[in-house]
């Protein structure tokens, strides 16, 4: 099959599922869809590498895991870098870099609110917990699928989900406390 033909319906068959994971994990629009082009720049370029014994949709989602990830550091050294130029020149009042607004579709004004609490919440847990509980919770995958994506055992899952809840619910009391 010719290369460019593959690619085309890969994209088309896959570009959503992108797209939403990583909105998932950056919930700005703009962002997911960097992402989403950089995830298929790397499909093109490693498509003759893909091993055609694995599921396809298992290793786009395990590049669109790595790249929302590696994203995210990115934005994070950017912001550090800001801070500490910030500090050291102080002659500029005006930051270098601006933390993107809460931006994601289909989430009603009067929840924007909750729903992007209940984000900041699950963007300060561990990478892998963060993984399992946005492929488990918000992407429906089962704990099979999320283990192939991840590459580790069903129960090693079910216990990053458990941590992850746990962990989500320490949050949210301890914020809820603190508002009382």
């Amino acid at each position: 099959m010719n290369n460019e033909y593959e690619i085309k319906n890969i994209y088309d068959k896959h570009k959503n599922d992108v797209f939403n994971l990583a909105l998932n994990y950056v919930q700005n629009i703009e962002d997911a869809e960097e992402i989403t082009q950089d995830v298929f720049v790397k499909i093109h370029k490693n498509l003759k590498k893909f091993e055609q014994r694995a599921n396809i949709k298992t290793w786009i989602y395990r590049i669109t895991i790595n790249t929302s990830l590696d994203f995210i550091k990115s934005k994070n050294a950017k912001k550090r870098f800001s801070f500490f130029s910030t500090l050291f020149h102080s002659e500029s009042n005006e930051p270098l870099y601006h933390v993107a607004d809460f931006n994601h579709p289909g989430v009603e004004l009067e929840q924007r609110e909750a729903i992007e609490n209940i984000f900041k919440k699950i963007n300060e847990l561990p990478e892998r917990q963060k993984t399992a509980i946005i492929l488990s919770k918000i992407e429906g995958k089962s704990q099979k699928e999320i283990s192939e994506i991840m590459k580790i055992n069903e129960k090693a899952i079910e216990s990053l989900i458990q941590r992850a809840k746990s962990a989500l619910s320490q949050k949210i009391y301890s914020q809820n406390k603190g508002k009382t």
